[in-house]
């Protein structure tokens, strides 16, 4: 993660406009599930020893329907989440309506949790107090725990999406093709997919590569060999 600059208007700056959570979990999430299932998928079918064109039909179904299925299931969830945080704001409005000075001692106590003491506690909650955003803002983080930074669903179902698609098409890429040894050449890209996937991740992380890159390596590659031990088990 790169550094950020401490000058008065690059602080000013980022704190005012905080980036959020970003897409990384989306992203990372769908293309690991996309390689996942379709490789579930291809490592199934083969271990039953159903021909190419069946592992490419069921391949592809995986692809469109259960990307979309997961893109809907995350704009569902992260729209309940922000759904909720508007749901809790709405609270929060109306305590501080119809019950201020309460709300004055809950802002207090959350600022003395925070070190805050005497004169300078008092001054503070007087501040704070005295403009109704941060005073809610303050409410949201301090009594529920909550960012200041709303939620995108839309933006976390389209990530979740393409990536669960450019990596789950990957497997199928060798029946694609009328390679030789088809599957062999698909569980290879599917693994070199997962250690790629668990790299990049570690750009994002405190993990070094190697170690992010080989447990999710390890994730997906049990769940590719459960998958075709019970293909196997409905081999003709």
């Amino acid at each position: 993660m790169s550094e950020h600059g401490h000058s008065p208007k690059e602080i000013a700056q980022r704190i005012g406009a905080p980036p959020g959570r970003g897409v990384l979990r989306d992203a990372v999430y769908g293309a690991i599930d996309g390689a996942v299932t379709t490789f579930a998928i291809v490592a199934g079918v083969a271990g039953a020893g159903l021909s190419p064109f069946i592992i490419i039909a069921l391949g592809i179904a995986n692809v469109l329907a259960d990307g979309f299925s997961m893109a809907a299931a995350n704009y569902s969830g992260t729209k309940a989440e922000l759904d909720n945080m508007r749901r809790i704001r709405k609270i929060e409005e109306r305590h501080i309506k119809n019950n201020p000075e309460g709300e004055r001692l809950e802002v207090r106590e959350i600022l003395a949790n925070k070190g805050l003491t005497d004169d300078v506690l008092s001054l503070a909650t007087d501040a704070i107090t005295r403009d109704r955003e941060s005073w809610i803002a303050l409410m949201m983080e301090g009594e529920y725990g909550l960012g200041g930074v709303d939620p995108h669903p839309v933006k976390s179902a389209v990530t979740t999406f393409v990536a669960f698609l450019i990596a789950g098409i990957i497997p199928l890429f060798p029946f694609f093709l009328g390679l030789e040894n088809a599957f062999i050449v698909s569980a290879t890209m599917t693994m070199a997919t997962f250690f790629v996937i668990g790299a990049l991740k570690s750009v994002w992380s405190l993990s070094p590569w190697w170690r992010s890159a080989g447990e999710t390596l390890v994730i997906g590659g049990v769940a590719a060999a459960i998958a075709f031990y019970v293909g196997t088990l409905f081999h003709a």
